[in-house]
């Protein structure tokens, strides 16, 4: 039996990929620890806030995304 080189595989041949439910979930666990993290925050991080901020955005409207469809 042969096996297809590496660069020839499929995606799908290694059954790895997620649902769109797993996905979601993994999404809303990555939105809850990203909002824990902003609550952890001081005055004078506001750097960092707004990188997480725009993070949040993020995570929220893929799992938005995925919520829709």
């Amino acid at each position: 039996m042969s096996r297809r080189p590496e660069s020839e595989r499929s995606d799908w041949t290694d059954l790895d990929l997620l649902t769109r439910d797993e996905a979601y979930g993994r999404l809303q666990e990555e939105i809850g620890l990203t909002v824990s993290r902003l609550a952890e925050l001081g005055a004078d991080d506001s750097a960092e806030r707004e990188l997480l901020d725009t993070r949040l955005r993020a995570l929220r409207e893929a799992a938005e995304d995925l919520n829709v469809q």
